[in-house]
């Protein structure tokens, strides 16, 4: 344990190093962006520079989901204002079926030829673009939520096509199976669905999206993974933590807490870690917390504001 704290404080020394040297602007802040674009309509409210300031321009991931009517325009759309930027887009795939396990974010592709089509053309859209895309936030981690072991190899099975859709549709993706986050799943039971799911056929997997554990948490979970993944299956990976609200770590409360910050801006993948915001800021996790009257996805600037704000 000495040993991988003093390993984790040297990479993130390293990291942290990098990120003075390097800017973060090979990835792409969308200036169509829910917070983007509420600032733009509301120039004169006082909390709009600081929005502007502290969000607007940190590069974020794009979610795309059921919404979308047509998720392979879409995120063909998306990715073609990045390349036309110079710049690489951050994507999420958040459409598999019984999403949430029927929670706040409940919804996804109607079944299992839905979703194959659905990531069919989310891979599509994404063609020979670079790109960085995070598969299915919470479908590892919330496995249990099937109580036959056939419901929960239809999850792996399909988690498996998304990772084969993607190496043959998107070559030049980095591609970061969700892991959940550093307290929901024992490392070893993560590493096997790791392993069920594909991860041998991508870049890595990610952690504590739209959460709020420490940077330092969620390293000393990702290196749990690793040696459980190093000893039964001879590999380890890279691993993506979401920072976009982990400046104070978690309070233990999952739906928009109150006492949440912004955490490390989106910066450049240095070695085996890279911290990016996943989540977006200011965007709600459900009618709870404190924004009891706002459904999931839904942008709140107050809820921007308490986060650049820490309270």
């Amino acid at each position: 344990m000495k040993r991988f704290v003093q390993a984790v404080g040297i990479a993130l020394a390293a990291f942290f190093a990098l990120g003075q040297a390097w800017a973060a602007d090979s990835f792409y802040a969308d200036p169509n962006s829910e917070a983007a674009v509420w600032v733009r309509a509301h120039a004169d409210d006082p909390r709009a520079a600081k929005i502007a300031a502290s969000i607007v321009h940190v590069p974020t991931a794009q979610w795309f989901g059921s919404w979308n009517r047509d998720v392979q325009a879409a995120v063909d759309q998306y990715v073609n204002a990045a390349n036309a930027a110079h710049q690489v887009p951050i994507l999420v795939a958040y459409n598999i079926p019984e999403r949430d396990c029927g929670g706040a974010s409940a919804g996804g592709a109607a079944d299992v030829s839905a979703y194959r089509a659905w990531i069919d053309a989310f891979s599509q859209g994404i063609g020979k673009s670079r790109a960085m895309v995070v598969v299915e936030p919470d479908s590892l981690a919330q496995l249990d939520c099937f109580k036959t072991p056939e419901g929960q190899q239809t999850r792996l099975d399909l988690l498996r096509y998304a990772v084969s859709r993607m190496r043959l549709n998107a070559p030049e993706a980095d591609v970061y199976l969700d892991a959940g986050n550093a307290h929901w799943i024992g490392a070893d039971a993560m590493a096997n669905r790791l392993h069920d799911a594909g991860i041998g056929e991508v870049k890595g997997f990610a952690l504590n999206v739209s959460n709020f554990y420490t940077t330092q948490e969620s390293l000393a979970y990702a290196n749990a993974v690793n040696e459980q993944l190093s000893n039964r299956f001879g590999l380890t990976k890279p691993v993506v933590v979401d920072t976009s609200r982990n400046g104070n770590g978690s309070e233990g409360q999952w739906c928009n807490p109150a006492s949440a910050r912004l955490g490390e801006p989106t910066g450049e993948p240095s070695g085996q870690i890279w911290l990016a915001w996943i989540k977006n800021p200011g965007t709600s996790d459900g009618p709870c917390g404190v924004a009891p009257a706002l459904k999931a996805g839904g942008f709140d600037p107050d809820l921007a504001v308490r986060l650049i704000d820490g309270e």
